[in-house]
């Protein structure tokens, strides 16, 4: 879903490029090219037949965007593969049909960015807008966007020229329109005249970070897996992957390296000459690195484990992760804002209604001053008319008797009316306290409320500090058991070693029994041929004895030939008396030796036996 509005995104700027007359609607011929280029830069098998069908030339009129997107979802986005394309062709694709009809900068001017970075822009602003149409970016991405940039540059955002532009009312209702965005970096105000080699280079870095998904770039020492050596790389960090090239410009890549949950990166000792080394473990083969400095080593290996997080987590970009955060916390803002809003408005209404009690306080306090006035005045009249019957009663004794019941009837009205005063100055104290008590219990409650909104604040505090421990005791939960999996690691490769030496030693062993078995065969066959010389020699012994005997006078001699013509008589030493093993020692050399001295010296003295020249003592 994320591939397809990412998508859905470039495709209505391509879409509102081809509305010329700004109506919402599209020519059928356009959409029919639009329809097919898509499916060029996507890799989707066209269909004709179906664009066809879809946009017949009897259907009347143009068609809407929300015409539109039947086909679109149906035969384009549905058939979409991630991977088996490259979405910056269908970036550009778009941006060259919206570019034509939107983009329009001023040449002349030394400030323009030039088309590869406009398109970067153009990009990064896809990325960063909300997901609603139009596409508008709000102030706080185009700020954080801004100050990437200006740190790739390496300086300081210029707050003061992006206030100026965030406090129009165009970008206060709407927020920003991404040509209203690509003005204000056309207008220098932002790089404040830096080269424009350093700007696109950094408009490059950024979009290779943010689009591109690259965690982290640069030249690192690596140590080779067969030769063993040390070669200097560039390396390319993504969520799921770490690639190292020749160069910095990435044509001839040696390695990818692919990241999981079972990889894990650790730092290493100097050695062989290198400084700041770390190591990154697979489950296949360790990859042995060095950095320039530490600052560098701890970079990578921050960045490398952020890379192994995001694959654990399931998330395949870190950015799009980030811009996710930031727009819950710009929500979250936004309802603490309507939230305190809405508290004002009601502790103005808590005002107004005390504003208003008071009010009816102090009216009900000027009715009981002119009821003590209207009192006072009535009993200065009572003393007036008592003085004035006095001197009348005085003056008039007589008709005093006349006027007596009268003034009797005059008196008790007057003192009934007294007594009507008196209740209701009484009523009115009463409603004064009432009041009071009033006040005093709105007081207690806003007080109880002010405790109550600390009281949660704690909590809300106390819990935040739960969620860290319980993060760091994951933290220490998964590092011991990469621990664990790295000592099973090293104890099976002991185990295989060990397992190769006793079968060595088993191999060694019985090669050494073959030998002595036949050290053994040939010191028998030697005993053999020994045991059947001397025989021959005894019995050569007994026949030259008997020879040797003189004959007396008139004897007969014997014939030579019928003597010892049974008895082979060798002519020299007989081949199967050489002993093959010469381990025998010095001593049956000797024996041997003598042995065939004494044989020699009897065929010898049997030989001139039979020729007639032995000397006879």
């Amino acid at each position: 879903m994320e591939l397809r509005a990412e998508l859905l995104k470039s495709i209505w700027y391509g879409f509102t490029a081809l509305d010329l007359e700004k109506s919402g609607k599209v020519s059928k011929s356009q959409l029919k090219v639009l329809s097919h280029n898509l499916c060029t830069v996507l890799s989707i098998p066209h269909d004709p037949v179906a664009l066809e069908e879809h946009f017949r030339d009897d259907d009347d009129g143009p068609v809407s965007s929300q015409g539109y997107m039947p086909y679109l979802t149906k035969y384009i986005l549905d058939k979409v593969e991630e991977g088996a394309f490259n979405k910056e062709n269908v970036d550009e694709l778009c941006w060259t049909l919206t570019a034509k009809k939107n983009y329009r900068p001023d040449r002349s001017t030394t400030t323009v960015l030039p088309e590869k970075d406009a398109f970067r822009l153009w990009c990064l602003f896809n990325f960063l807008s909300e997901d609603k149409y139009p596409l508008v970016m709000v102030p706080d991405e185009v700020e954080y966007l801004l100050k990437k940039v200006c740190m790739a540059m390496s300086i300081e955002l210029n707050c003061v020229e992006l206030e100026d532009f965030t406090s129009q009312d165009v970008v206060q209702r709407n927020g920003f329109s991404v040509w209203g965005f690509l003005e204000m970096m056309n207008s220098g105000k932002i790089t404040r005249g830096m080269d424009k080699d350093i700007t696109s280079m950094a408009i490059e870095e950024i979009y290779r970070e943010i689009v591109g998904d690259v965690l982290k770039e640069g030249y690192l020492w690596k140590k080779g897996q067969l030769r063993r050596n040390w070669k200097e790389r560039w390396f390319t960090l993504r969520p799921s992957s770490l690639a190292y090239y020749s160069g910095e410009d990435r044509k001839e890549c040696h390695g990818n390296i692919t990241l999981d949950g079972n990889c894990c990166v650790e730092v290493l000792p100097d050695r062989d000459g290198k400084r700041c080394m770390f190591c990154l473990k697979t489950l296949s083969k360790t990859y042995e690195m060095s950095a320039s400095d530490t600052k560098q080593r701890q970079e990578w290996t921050t960045a490398i484990q952020t890379a192994i997080r995001l694959y654990v987590e399931g998330k395949t970009s870190l950015h799009k992760d980030l811009k996710l955060k930031r727009r819950e916390q710009r929500e979250q803002r936004e309802k603490r804002r309507l939230d305190k809003e809405e508290e004002l408005q009601r502790l103005r209404a808590l005002q107004e209604e005390r504003e208003h009690k008071l009010a009816e306080l102090e009216v009900l306090r000027e009715a009981q001053k002119q009821a003590q006035v209207l009192q006072e005045q009535d009993e200065q009249k009572r003393r007036e008319q008592h003085e004035q019957l006095h001197r009348t009663l005085e003056i008039q004794l007589r008709e005093a008797e006349e006027a007596r019941a009268s003034m009797q009837a005059e008196m008790v009205l007057k003192e009934e009316e007294a007594e009507r005063q008196k209740k209701r100055i009484h009523e009115l104290e009463e409603m004064q306290k009432h009041l009071k008590e009033a006040l005093q219990l709105e007081i207690k409650a806003r007080m109880d409320e002010e405790a109550f909104r600390y009281a949660q604040t704690g909590l809300l505090a106390e819990e935040e500090e739960k969620m860290k421990a319980l993060m760091a005791l994951q933290e220490e939960q998964e590092e011991y058991i990469v621990k664990t999996q790295r000592e099973k690691q090293e104890l099976k490769q002991e185990m295989e070693t060990k397992s190769r030496e006793l079968d060595e030693a088993q191999r060694q062993l019985e090669t050494v029994r073959a030998n002595r078995y036949r050290v053994d065969q040939d010191v028998v066959a030697a005993q053999r041929k020994l045991r059947q010389a001397s025989t021959n020699v005894k019995h050569w012994n007994v026949q030259m004895n008997r020879l040797m005997r003189p004959i007396g006078p008139g004897e007969k001699r014997p014939s030579l030939g019928s003597s010892y013509s049974s008895f082979p008589m060798p002519c020299q030493r007989d081949p199967g008396l050489r002993l093959r093993p010469r381990a025998e020692g010095k001593d049956e050399e000797s024996k041997e030796n003598l042995d065939n001295g004494a044989g020699c010296g009897d065929e010898k003295r049997l030989s001139q036996a039979s020729n007639g020249e032995m000397d006879i003592p």
